[in-house]
């Protein structure tokens, strides 16, 4: 009796435990896959946009750009907007007799949506990129190119493709200004940076 009364125990507690393994397995085996699920429904979370993720970074020299008129006549300038941040530009940063990009990144550019005159010598209706040669005493040279769309600026500036060069007299202010800038004021295009003011004539 109490031999048979063990048997039936033995029996229903090995029962009980291949119920209870059996609840467990189907346990983690749910968990499993609730956190498989969830993990699959972040990754696919419209509110996520990967492209603006990986855009997101800000350039030390942003792009400007300014839009006016010169003489009735539609002008807009682009240029990359680097800073001074302490360091000596003129005939360091930017040496002398080579040509400079004028700005960062990519080319400056000038789009023009009619015939002007610069410095009194015609250029046509078009985009030009923009280039200088600085100089450490007289006038300083200003290049409009032909190839505007120039990633990598005057590393790839091409003479042959200038479509005007003019001569312009830099002057220096007393106020040094942190960012270089172009703006569409008299006497037509003003490029500026540290104490540089480099006044182009346009009409």
């Amino acid at each position: 009796m109490v031999i048979n009364l063990i048997i039936v125990i033995s029996h229903s507690n090995l029962t009980t435990m291949k119920i209870i393994n059996s609840l467990l397995s189907a346990g983690f085996l749910f968990m499993l896959i609730s956190c498989s699920t969830k993990t699959t429904e972040t990754s696919d979370n419209p509110l996520i946009d990967p492209e603006e993720e990986s855009t997101g970074e800000v350039r030390p020299s942003p792009i400007e750009i300014r839009k006016g008129e010169i003489s009735g006549k539609n002008v807009k300038v682009q240029y990359g907007s680097p800073a001074v941040k302490g360091r000596t530009l003129w005939g360091d940063l930017v040496p002398y007799n080579i040509v400079w990009r004028t700005g960062a990144n990519e080319a400056s550019y000038v789009d023009l949506a009619s015939d002007m005159m610069v410095e009194g010598k015609i250029l046509p209706a078009g985009k030009y990129s923009l280039f200088t040669i600085p100089k450490e005493s007289g006038p300083w040279t200003v290049i409009f190119n032909s190839e505007w769309n120039l990633e990598h600026g005057h590393f790839q500036y091409d003479d042959k493709n200038d479509a005007l060069k003019v001569e312009v007299a830099p002057n220096w202010e007393e106020n040094a200004q942190e960012r270089l800038t172009m703006e569409i004021e008299s006497p037509g295009l003003v490029i500026r940076w540290e104490k540089l003011k480099l006044p182009i004539a346009m009409n």
